[in-house]
């Protein structure tokens, strides 16, 4: 291939989440698993590409470096670099699509990572809550891809996300979390059944909230909160005979001997701890505080909060199943009540 050739197959995208030395090791995978390289040809050099692509010379040599470790490239000393091997049978080039990169969104990226093959192509991106952001990235690049792995979380407008997602071929499609409604088609879903999950796990934690009152759960109109967990929470306190509130405002929150709090949000977790600890009430004994998703941190705060979380490392293992069999996984993830002092 002609130098000048090459580099139309090198996308590098500042907004992608994804580092850049992947980025052109995904690029030159994709290249060759399409036969625009062939085996034998050399690559561009680390300087020709870093002046060309305006890119530091070091994430040049890193990305090759990589392609040469899992067996893509080799190098000979004064010559540069060239394809060794073009058999990449079964490539993955994978769209991934995240609303934010919070702690236990780590853990099931991680997760997802470790159990995909070296030579797998990941395109991640992280739209922060904004259809708008996830429409175009996802319309931008409908073809694109062998798999896309969504997470379908939106400040507002994502009313007609089904309509985008059903664009997608659903032999492609993996559904990470949270499950949109009227998407049609056997498609794989890997995901929270938030109704179910929190009903059953309060349920579990009876024997620790008898001595409590009434349950506050923390839910901001502008967070992104799953509807189904205020559905359970009622269904749950009225079937125990809990009072129970929804909390949208923490500013002006007054705080009773014998609430019970559950938080989803971490930045809620830390205004409420504040509050708490500016009473004389003893967490535990005068007030409970549970919160949504298990991180190590949680183990330490106040001697331990009492957590209530999914398996994100499972899921994410998960998602990489459904990638690299090819099959169809459609499975609700284990929820589990962590109990600490906090209750």
């Amino acid at each position: 291939m002609k130098i000048d050739n090459f580099y139309k197959y090198i996308d590098i995208n500042d907004y992608s989440a994804t580092p850049k030395y992947l980025q052109i090791a995904n690029a030159i995978t994709k290249a060759i698993s399409d036969g625009k390289l062939k085996k034998g040809e050399s690559v561009p050099s680390l300087n020709e590409f870093s002046g060309e692509i305006e890119i530091s010379k070091d994430t040049v040599e890193k990305g090759y470096k990589h392609l040469k470790k899992i067996g893509i490239l080799d190098s000979i000393p004064g010559k540069g670099y060239f394809v060794k091997n073009i058999e990449l049978d079964d490539y993955l080039k994978i769209l991934l699509l995240f609303n934010n990169f919070s702690p236990h969104k780590k853990i099931i990226y991680d997760a997802f990572v470790a159990n995909l093959p070296e030579t797998a192509a990941i395109d991640f991106f992280i739209y922060n809550n904004d259809f708008t952001v996830f429409k175009k990235l996802l319309t931008r690049r409908i073809d694109q891809y062998s798999h896309y792995l969504v997470m379908p979380y939106f400040k507002d407008g994502g009313e007609n996300v089904h309509e985008i997602i059903n664009t997608i071929p659903k032999e492609k499609l993996v559904m990470i979390d949270k499950m949109v409604p009227d998407v049609t088609g056997t498609f794989s879903a890997i995901y929270q059944n938030f109704e179910k999950d929190i009903y059953f796990t309060l349920k579990q934690a009876i024997p620790l909230m008898i001595k409590y009152h009434t349950i506050k759960i923390v839910s901001f109109e502008y967070a992104i909160f799953p509807k189904e967990i205020v559905k359970g929470f009622f269904n749950f306190c009225y079937q125990y005979a809990f009072n129970c509130l929804v909390i949208e405002n923490l500013t002006n929150l007054i705080i009773n001997k014998g609430d019970v709090f559950i938080t989803h949000m971490e930045n809620d977790l830390v205004v409420l701890i504040e509050k708490i600890l500016a009473t004389e009430f003893e967490v535990g004994k005068d007030i409970g505080v549970i919160s949504y998703n298990e991180s190590p941190i949680k183990k330490i705060i106040l001697n331990g909060i009492t957590t209530i979380s999914t398996d994100f490392q499972l899921m994410g293992k998960k998602a990489a199943m459904a990638v690299t069999k090819k099959s169809i996984i459609y499975e609700a993830m284990p929820f589990y009540l962590n109990v600490r002092a906090s209750l």
